[in-house]
């Protein structure tokens, strides 16, 4: 037995380095648990995973900056979104604009030239997309007469597609009861037609029959357009536009908020679910 406490006596100064050795296992017990139940510590993390997510963002704005995609289109309703994306002028743009509001139209990629004195180099990039009416040649040289288009060859009349009835767009070869119904709803729902190309987005409508339509029916009076401003709007306003499912609208709120504003339309694109490749129409209803 006196061997056995032999073992536990202890000078002053082995147990001043026992307590010592304890106390420095307590404290680093304490911060163990302290970073590891301290809430804070996870607030920290999740910051910089926003900071993260944003700067990533942010590359990926950069990264797109690609060639962009051209469709087929008809310069006579080109708006200023179009035109920008393009590579026109303000005043290029404008030009086109005033011509228009004369009730003229430009039937060849000359007199697109003529009327807004773009460079021979822009010309040659963008012509190819020109996508006039069938009847429109260099012969065939229309004009406007009380709401209608009329080619002075064939006389066909171009009729409003916004005011377009269901009987009369059943003229159209491949539209029956059905499609024409179709057709006035989804005009219905956009507040009228504000181009042409926005025929092709009713659903069933092959582009054949799109383009048949367009030699008879077209936008010749598009309709004014309170623009949602993206920056600014709620998820309700931005859904309420055809093309964005709540969804979409959400994302692209949670997108806003985490990049403090949409600098460009372009920007939309990088949005899950975004419908990139109706950007042209989406934008007619939108600004920054």
């Amino acid at each position: 037995m006196k061997n056995f406490k032999s073992h536990f006596k202890f000078n002053k100064q082995e147990r001043s380095g026992i307590f010592f050795l304890i106390l420095l296992i307590i404290v680093l017990q304490g911060i163990y648990f302290y970073i590891k139940t301290n809430p804070l510590n996870d607030s920290i993390v999740h910051l910089n995973q926003i900071e993260q997510k944003k700067i990533d963002s942010l590359k990926k704005v950069a990264s797109q900056k690609k060639v962009l995609r051209i469709f087929p289109f008809n310069p006579n309703f080109i708006s200023d979104y179009k035109g920008y994306t393009l590579g026109m002028s303000p005043k290029e743009i404008d030009r086109l604009h005033l011509f228009r509001e004369t009730n003229k139209f430009i039937n060849s990629k000359e007199e697109f030239q003529q009327v807004t004195l773009v460079s021979d180099s822009l010309l040659g990039v963008i012509s190819p997309f020109f996508k006039f009416p069938n009847w429109v040649s260099n012969e065939k040289v229309g004009f406007q007469e009380r709401g209608q288009f009329i080619s002075r060859k064939e006389k066909t009349i171009i009729q409003n597609l916004n005011t377009a009835s269901a009987s009369q767009l059943k003229s159209i070869r491949g539209i029956g009861d059905k499609l024409s119904t179709r057709i006035i709803k989804f005009r219905d729902r956009l507040g009228g037609f504000l181009i042409n190309e926005q025929l092709y987005d009713v659903y069933g409508l092959e582009p054949n029959v799109v383009e048949s339509t367009l030699e008879k029916f077209q936008v010749l009076n598009p309709p004014t357009v309170n623009k949602i401003n993206i920056n600014t709007a709620t998820i309700l306003e931005i859904s309420s536009l055809v093309y964005i499912p709540y969804q979409v609208a959400i994302e692209i709120v949670e997108h806003r908020e985490l990049q403090g504003r949409i600098e460009s339309f372009e920007q939309l694109t990088l949005i899950e679910g975004f419908p990139a490749e109706k950007l042209e129409r989406i934008v007619l209803y939108l600004s920054l």
